[in-house]
């Protein structure tokens, strides 16, 4: 080839690599189609909740003391429920018209109205009632109560009907720190994150008893976890460093490692596209594939905004919402609904 000729295609084949590069660092498997200002609000939110019976997003003002109402479709923010002590927890079953909320302040637990929001009755229950997970083949609602929030040296798990708020059991942890649980209908265990002690407690939910403490060695406050029955993993995030550690759903070994975010506050799981999402208060959402059981990957960091650190992953609707808390600053808190490709 001549070898003017040899050089102008090397030189065209390095612009078309460099164009395809760029053409991909600019897409992202995440949109941003909505943003939601709440002017007022100081503080931090908690979790989301979806009530598909009436077409809407729930999303608890841990530190505002509301319970804030959106429309599901156009994220229209619809109303603010006050009444609230500390709220965290929602549960909405579908076909049912009541709601469940924990409740860490003087309020406490309340089943309430599943279209108005009117308080029904008052649920008893060990003070501190923050995370809770819903098993819905038992009806059966666990909520993690107690720990250092509300000067106790101890928490515990108490599991609860629903309906009546009338308690089944509990079990009591040596440790003033215990956040998120993960757990399947297909499987009998619930994966506890015990925080202060940097373990991850496996109970059999259906006794309510511990089976297996593990230690989560390669970070420390380990407060959200995501399980993967299919794939036998759990997906722990860690806070000290922002790291998701990978284990072994059946032996507690840990099979790998990737950065994450420092301030998460959620973790959300699409076990059948293989996407897990870890949104950072630092202002950034990092997505990872989780295709091979045996090499978590980075996909890619989407630039969100400081404070959004709680999000909702709805896949059927390809949608997720993150509530940017405003912490301490004096920055808008918003809700931002994202278009899930």
């Amino acid at each position: 080839m001549n070898p003017a000729i040899r050089t102008f295609v090397r030189a065209a084949a390095s612009v078309l690599v460099l164009g395809a590069t760029a053409t991909f660092a600019q897409t992202s498997s995440v949109k941003l189609i909505k943003t939601v200002n709440l002017p007022g609000y100081s503080g931090d939110f908690d979790h989301f909740a979806v009530d598909y019976d009436r077409g809407r997003l729930l999303l608890a003002a841990e530190d505002h003391g509301t319970l804030e109402v959106f429309d599901l479709k156009t994220s229209v923010h619809l109303r603010t429920v006050h009444g609230f002590g500390n709220p965290h927890s929602i549960t909405v079953r579908k076909g049912v018209p009541t709601i469940f909320i924990t409740d860490s302040g003087k309020e406490g637990p309340t089943i309430r109205d599943a279209s108005t929001y009117v308080k029904k009755q008052s649920v008893a229950m060990t003070p501190g009632s923050d995370t809770s997970k819903y098993d819905a083949a038992a009806n059966v609602l666990y909520v993690v109560t107690g720990g250092k929030d509300v000067n106790m040296k101890t928490a515990n798990l108490e599991a609860f009907n629903p309906d009546t708020g009338a308690k089944f059991g509990s079990i009591m942890f040596q440790d003033n720190h215990v956040e998120a649980m993960a757990f399947v209908d297909s499987d009998p265990r619930i994966f506890l994150n015990l925080t202060q002690t940097n373990q991850l407690a496996v109970i059999d939910r259906k006794t309510m008893k511990v089976i297996a403490t593990w230690p989560v060695l390669p970070a420390q406050q380990n407060a959200m976890v995501a399980f993967d029955p299919d794939q036998h993993r759990l997906y722990v995030v860690c806070r000290a460093p922002g790291m998701v550690v990978v284990m072994n759903s059946d032996t507690g070994a840990v099979v790998g490692t990737q950065p994450a975010p420092l301030r998460a506050d959620e973790v959300q799981y699409d076990q059948v596209a293989h996407r897990l999402y870890v949104p950072g208060g630092e202002g950034y959402l990092q997505i990872y594939d989780t295709s091979d059981s045996n090499h978590l990957k980075t996909m890619e960091k989407v630039t969100t905004a400081p404070g959004a650190k709680t999000a909702l992953l709805l896949p059927e609707m390809h949608r997720l919402y993150l509530a940017v808390s405003p912490g301490e600053s004096k920055l808008m808190a918003k809700v931002l609904t994202y278009e899930v490709h």
